[in-house]
């Protein structure tokens, strides 16, 4: 069963658990030679597309067959599967200052994250699968709305610039 809910920003931290969910400041670049080289710039060396901002408890970054530990600071790729555990949560910030934050016992995928900072236009797709998101959109939501969504097995959520919280409990 999925559950699509808007909250109050008081309710709304009460369940990010103390996580830190503050939006990311963005750096300002120069322009770039090319689109290429500053895809690659922007993402960093890399392929940085977001970084941990928090992370309590068992926290998990599975990245093609490889699963390693979420640690603050590191950073976040598309296509990464972010897995918490019981009593465990995170949050992180993806390059258009997008802030998602994964509750306990969830298992979140970035399945699509496109960026460009010059025209800030791009594409989120976040899948649920299991467990609570919260997402604050950023940039991408505030040019073009139709380009992120948040799925789940059973919906697919179009976003439309706001904070709100998914929960999927199979």
């Amino acid at each position: 069963m999925s559950v699509f809910c808007l909250r109050s920003t008081a309710a709304v931290m009460l369940w990010c658990l103390g996580l830190a969910c503050a939006p990311a400041v963005l750096a300002q670049q120069a322009a770039p030679p090319t689109a290429a080289a500053a895809a690659a710039r922007e993402a960093g060396t890399d392929g940085r597309q977001g970084t941990f901002k928090a992370v309590q408890g068992d926290v998990t970054v599975v990245r093609g067959n490889v699963r390693t530990a979420a640690l603050v600071a590191g950073g976040v790729q598309a296509t990464d599967r972010i897995v918490t555990g019981p009593k465990s949560a995170a949050s992180l910030t993806l390059r258009d200052g997008t802030v998602l934050s994964v509750g306990p016992d969830s298992v979140m995928d970035l399945s699509t994250f496109d960026f460009n900072a010059t025209t800030q236009e791009g594409n989120v797709l976040v899948g649920l699968l299991r467990g609570s998101l919260r997402m604050a959109t950023g940039l991408i939501a505030k040019v073009k709305p139709e380009q992120v969504k948040v799925t789940t097995p059973t919906t697919v959520i179009g976003v439309r610039g706001t904070d709100f919280i998914v929960e999927e409990n199979p």
